[in-house]
């Protein structure tokens, strides 16, 4: 009876994991390239066909939102909408090897959940070749080492912003990802030589399951006036799953220099995100500051499940920093922004 009872327990687990990883697409088991670095993935696995010896696979999102922003003393609301596609097409050659493009598309308006607020058409590519250890990676692939190893987001439209470093690597360049048991290494560099290092550690122990992952990055950092700062970055995370329930926390540390002037910022995030038949709902907080400055935000999701990939969501985000480098205006954020939407992926 025991032992029944463990194993029904053990199965739960192992389905509740991956219901929590599926949402975000982001595993460190996942075999294909995914350029979706977004807030918002689709909750459904991609549908796939065999034309010949390729498959073929898409998967998207459909996004309609409301928000409401206020931001000191200006204050904004509107409708918007975001959609994106992933279309992946991969073979496996004679020596066994694994080869495969993939391509991203999306377009916003007015639509906060897209990470970099990009407004109109913009889209991603990338080509991969590899084995059953490692892969390598071409094209718009500066955000794959970022998407390993980043604290997975909140449910509905919670986005906790502040809640990573300020510094990115350029748009195009190339990838190494390492398969070594249940350790995920990988590495990614970009046109101006910056580099993004990253390890991701995850395996189950009984009904639970356990991520931890380590990140030492150098980039770029475009502040809100235009000035292009410096950054040099170290975070983590680690990760628990037991039942319905995933708690997280990371910690990061990053040095921002312009013009031969450094600023040294800290911060810790933690976050609690839990399943209820159809309610999901997350809760996250962030503390921090940039040399005397402190830094603050929180976020509130749910997200409400209404039918197969169709879903109601809300979130509640909340910011406030700022600070100065030299005469460079870091960051400069004071505000409260609400989202609700109705949301199909496929």
């Amino acid at each position: 009876m025991m032992s029944r009872l463990r194993m029904r327990c053990s199965h739960l687990a192992v389905a509740t994991v991956g219901a929590f990883l599926s949402t975000h697409g982001a595993t460190a088991n996942e075999p294909r390239v995914s350029l979706n670095y977004e807030s918002l993935s689709s909750l459904e696995e991609p549908v796939a066909w065999e034309v010949g010896d390729l498959t073929l696979l898409i998967n998207g999102v459909l996004d309609l939102p409301y928000t409401f922003e206020l931001d000191g003393e200006s204050a904004y609301a509107g409708a918007g909408s975001l959609a994106h596609a992933e279309v992946s097409a991969k073979t496996q050659l004679p020596n066994r090897w694994r080869v495969g493009v993939t391509w991203f598309a999306e377009h916003a308006e007015n639509a906060p959940s897209a990470t970099h607020a990009q407004e109109g058409y913009s889209d991603r590519v990338a080509l991969s070749a590899g084995g059953s250890w490692s892969r390598a990676l071409v094209g718009n692939v500066s955000g794959v080492i970022h998407r390993q190893t980043r604290r997975l987001y909140g449910a509905g439209h919670a986005r906790l912003r502040l809640d990573e470093a300020f510094g990115e690597l350029e748009d195009w360049g190339a990838g190494y990802q390492v398969r070594l048991g249940p350790w995920l290494v990988g590495a990614a560099t970009d046109q101006d030589a910056n580099l993004d290092i990253g390890a991701t550690f995850q395996r189950p122990a009984g009904v639970r399951d356990y991520r931890l992952t380590a990140r030492a990055t150098n980039g770029t950092y475009r502040a809100p006036h235009g000035e292009f700062l410096d950054s040099r970055a170290l975070s983590g995370v680690g990760e628990f799953i037991y039942g319905s329930t995933l708690v997280d926390f990371g910690v990061g540390v990053e040095r921002l220099s312009i013009d031969g002037v450094e600023a040294d910022r800290w911060y810790v995030s933690s976050g609690v995100r839990h399943k209820t038949g159809v309610l999901t709902w997350s809760i996250e907080a962030h503390h921090g500051g940039i040399e005397d400055e402190p830094e603050r935000s929180a976020a509130l999701g749910l997200q409400y499940d209404i039918a197969r990939g169709l879903s109601a969501n809300l979130g509640l985000n909340y910011a406030k920093s700022s600070a100065t480098v030299g005469n460079a205006t870091i960051i400069d954020i004071d505000g409260m922004r609400a989202v609700a939407s109705l949301r199909y992926g496929f």
